[in-house]
């Protein structure tokens, strides 16, 4: 019986949180570099499809996927549905995250839990799920983490979110370590990439352009160094930062507060 790698041998990843923004990005430019993309959403249904749709038409065979990633039976069950309707995976992009407002002052168990749960926990469930996977099929696979680049310039604000992702650096690290040779982890933290609806156009762009190169990371910069994770069978247990040298200048307030 043919495996499931001969029958599909195109490179298969799941992108979470891949319906809007930096992760819908993320999937369009794997899928136009040739990869099967499997796009998860929690509450985006629409745009998860559209996304979907239009990586269909880059590489045949993306699909939307729908869980939330802060209940560990529904990390585990997502994996499974997109491990089973793709035939295979090959990789992970945690892009998904919980991006909430606390400090010092206003932190609570609660929102710690929350935020590591999703931004945290999710990650390393998918990539151990992943690491069983490859060692099941023979091959190898590569989990790549969204990070940030505050966490090498650090400021006090959206505390519990900054603590998460420390949280998964750190982890990126011992990933690395316990899930070779089968697993490559790689973490990739952008610096300012896209606005929101804290800051107006005019502030956005004077604050992308705060930085030793002159310009923050673009989209495009960012989907590169995913695809330079995803391909390059040299990195594991690093961070690469696509920020324009913004982690190397001092700001005491979040980007969104500043």
């Amino acid at each position: 019986m043919p495996s499931s790698q001969a029958l599909h041998p195109t490179p298969a990843v799941l992108v979470t949180g891949a319906g809007k923004r930096l992760g819908r990005a993320i999937a369009l430019g794997l899928a136009k570099a040739g990869w099967r993309v499997a796009v998860h959403y929690r509450h985006s249904a629409p745009e998860a499809q559209q996304t979907a749709h239009e990586c269909h038409a880059l590489t045949a065979g993306s699909q939307a996927f729908a869980a939330d990633l802060s209940e560990e039976a529904q990390v585990r069950a997502l994996f499974s549905q997109v491990s089973a309707a793709m035939g295979h995976l090959d990789a992970v992009v945690n892009s998904a995250a919980l991006f909430e407002h606390d400090s010092a002052q206003s932190f609570s168990y609660e929102q710690m839990e929350q935020h590591g749960r999703s931004n945290t926990g999710a990650a390393i469930v998918l990539a151990q799920l992943l690491h069983g996977h490859v060692q099941e099929r023979h091959t190898t696979g590569v989990v790549v983490n969204m990070l940030d680049q505050k966490l090498w310039n650090f400021n006090p604000d959206f505390f519990s979110y900054t603590l998460s992702k420390a949280a998964l650096e750190a982890a990126t690290t011992m990933l690395a370590q316990a899930l070779a040779p089968q697993l490559r982890v790689v973490g990739v933290a952008p610096g300012l990439t896209l606005t929101s609806h804290m800051l107006s156009d005019e502030q956005f762009q004077a604050l992308h352009q705060l930085s030793p190169l002159g310009r923050s990371s673009t989209v495009d910069d960012v989907v590169a160094t995913v695809l330079f994770a995803l391909t390059n069978s040299s990195v594991t247990g690093t961070s690469l930062l696509v920020d324009g040298g913004q982690h190397l200048m001092k700001f005491e307030r979040d980007f969104s507060l500043m």
